[in-house]
């Protein structure tokens, strides 16, 4: 430890919490684009007197109660899905959350039988606590009920919804009920996780030695594959918050406490902190990194994104998160009932809409909802309103049909670069994180936004004319490259590795590598993958807050460390794919552990003494073979 940071650094601290393959699945023109102007089309009565502040579901540049306007037409798209009666009907959501308040007045036409207490053991979720509001704010976003006169609207405002408040009591079994396997939830078909962690040290992928990780993923595959007569369901999970700090277990000395990077605080700082980069990359953690989670990051009221959310090359989509409610537009959903609970009370006032108005006089709904929570729970009623217009679609269809017909939003984004001094002394630049890209396939990626914005209308107009479903998934074995190369202290060259697929006639959905790395500082590495036809996908941007190595320093390398892409959607596996692993620093690297007001500290990470080495890696991919 290297020196304790001012009072004023740490009061700040404080008020910054929260809070060339030829491609053969070419991306199809859209059906119906977000440009066209709506907004002269009536709302159906009775109309819901917050739907208006509700700037995702049809965003005219309203303020949401907040200091400052959105853009008008950065939103979820869907004025014509919902004219059109398509609206959720027959579909059932899981909310895998800190419960739900199953008789709030704006919910409870839609809550279906199933819901579980896994703290009281009984069959109301409605929480105990008037802190524990996360989960029924995330049903209203998914579903609440719609044209009722009361507060807003849910994207799938006629869906069912059950709750499960396992994040209030984390076992085994409540997890396998609330995922799936129980008859609870046999005619549930998406589940909303909203939920996530962080880390500072690497996770292995190493399901022989990792029963319970085995579990999860079998579970997940299981339900997602097998279940509705082979319709199979889809697990939503937010990608997290951790864009520009993160809070995570520091190890027995320290405890738990936040990361934050060295200069966050500093006055003197050029540009954004920590480069611009993420603190934690989304794909560093398995759930995120699993093939059977669709992750989703959150976009802002101007479609771009959140300030807060997590990237990485594991989101397959984005969707509206929002800000904070303050200065700029959160999400106006439900909230628990009464102006004693919840976010919404009579003594927090920070967003217009809170201690009862004239909109809403029992202060039952708010306006601050925010985070990668709500772009997923938007995105399950997105799910839902594809399910309920076409039945037939396959889990793996819904996927399709997402991705096919996604928004290229915040077209200008140029992403991240990163300038460092090489060992040679030389200053190189790292496209650490790359602009909007279009792979062998024509589908657009960025690292930031997945496959792109939902896009309901379009994607509802393709579902509802879809009549060439996708050939049969297929999963390859892990293929093991071993590379054994060294990778110099901070050259932009790296270490590189190839890998040649001769398969002629498999079509890439997804695919996921393992990595096995030597290295003394494991969040100078950069990590990327290039196909065949080119494209190049950031598995791993470096600089983030994987730090654990200056509080142990067992902790070597990477063992088994899986990531995901779906930055290759559409292309083919045969040729040469190429493992590329850089080192972006040769300097000192600190970070702060912020434990409390009086208790944070600035941490030396050392530059690593010697080379690391790429030892080995594994890749495996998803897809289908060629129609």
């Amino acid at each position: 430890m290297k020196t304790k940071l001012t009072f004023a650094a740490a009061a700040l601290a404080a008020a910054l919490l929260p809070a060339t393959g030829q491609a053969v699945l070419m991306k199809p023109a859209p059906v119906h684009g977000p440009h066209i102007d709506l907004s002269w089309v009536p709302d159906l009565p009775p109309g819901d007197p917050l739907f208006t502040h509700q700037w995702h579901l049809r965003n005219t540049g309203q303020t949401a109660f907040s200091q400052s306007a959105g853009t008008p037409g950065q939103d979820m798209n869907l004025w014509i899905t919902h004219l059109l009666g398509i609206q959720g009907v027959g579909v059932n959501v899981a909310i895998i959350d800190d419960g739900l308040e199953i008789n709030h007045p704006d919910l409870a036409a839609n809550i279906r039988p199933g819901s579980r207490d896994f703290v009281n053991n009984d069959d109301d979720p409605t929480p105990t606590s008037p802190d524990d509001t996360h989960g029924t704010s995330v049903a209203g976003l998914t579903a609440a009920v719609g044209w009722n006169g009361i507060g807003g609207r849910g994207v799938a405002p006629r869906a069912g919804l059950k709750g499960y408040n396992w994040l209030n009591s984390q076992t085994v079994d409540g997890w396998l009920m609330s995922h799936g396997t129980t008859a609870r939830t046999q005619d549930v078909r998406v589940y909303n996780q909203s939920y996530g962690y962080s880390v500072i040290n690497p996770i292995s992928y190493d399901l022989p030695n990792d029963p319970s990780l085995a579990l999860e993923e079998f579970v997940y595959e299981d339900v997602t594959r097998n279940t509705h007569q082979g319709r199979g369901s889809l697990f939503v999970k937010s990608a997290g918050n951790n864009y520009n700090y993160f809070y995570a277990w520091l190890g027995a000395q320290l405890g738990a406490g936040l990361v934050f990077p060295a200069d966050l605080f500093d006055p003197n700082r050029v540009g954004p902190a920590n480069n611009g980069l993420p603190m934690q990359d989304s794909n560093l953690t398995p759930t995120n990194a699993s093939y059977w989670n669709l992750t989703v990051s959150a976009l802002d009221a101007h479609g771009k994104r959140s300030s807060y959310s997590s990237v990485g090359a594991n989101v397959f989509l984005s969707a509206p998160g929002g800000e904070f409610g303050v200065d700029a537009p959160a999400m106006v959903t439900t909230d628990l009932t009464g102006c004693e609970a919840g976010m919404n009370r009579i003594t927090i006032a920070e967003n217009g809409l809170h201690g009862g108005t004239e909109l809403d006089p029992n202060c039952d709904f708010r306006g601050t909802m925010n985070g990668t929570s709500s772009s997923a729970p938007n995105t399950s009623g997105a799910v839902a309103l594809l399910m309920s217009a076409n039945p037939a679609l396959s889990w793996r269809d819904v996927r399709h049909i997402l991705a096919s017909t996604a928004t290229k939003t915040d077209p200008d984004s140029v992403g991240v670069p990163l300038t460092f001094t090489q060992a040679s002394g030389e200053p190189a630049t790292y496209d650490a994180i790359p602009g909007w890209q279009t792979n062998g396939a024509g589908y657009d990626f960025h690292n930031f936004y997945g496959l792109g914005r939902v896009n309901i209308d379009s994607a509802v107009m393709m579902a509802l004319h879809y009549d060439s479903p996708l050939p049969p998934l297929q999963v390859t074995d892990w293929m093991s490259t071993t590379a054994a190369v060294a990778i110099p202290d901070a050259t932009v060259a790296g270490a590189s590795s190839t890998f040649v697929a001769t398969q002629d006639d498999f079509v890439v959905e997804s695919l996921q590598v393992r990595v096995d790395i030597d290295h003394q500082r494991l969040n100078d590495l950069a990590i990327e993958l290039i196909s065949p036809a080119g494209t190049r996908s950031v598995l791993l941007s470096p600089r983030t807050g994987l730090v654990g190595q200056s509080v142990n320093p067992e902790v070597q390398g990477f063992s088994k460390q899986l990531m995901l892409s779906h930055h290759f959607y559409g292309e083919e596996i045969e040729g040469e794919w190429q493992l590329v692993v850089r080192d972006t620093n040769g300097g000192e690297h600190v970070w702060i552990a912020y434990l409390d007001p009086q208790n944070a500290f600035f941490v030396d990470l050392p530059n690593n003494a010697q080379d690391g080495v790429l030892k080995s890696w594994d890749i495996r991919f998803f897809g289908h073979e060629e129609k």
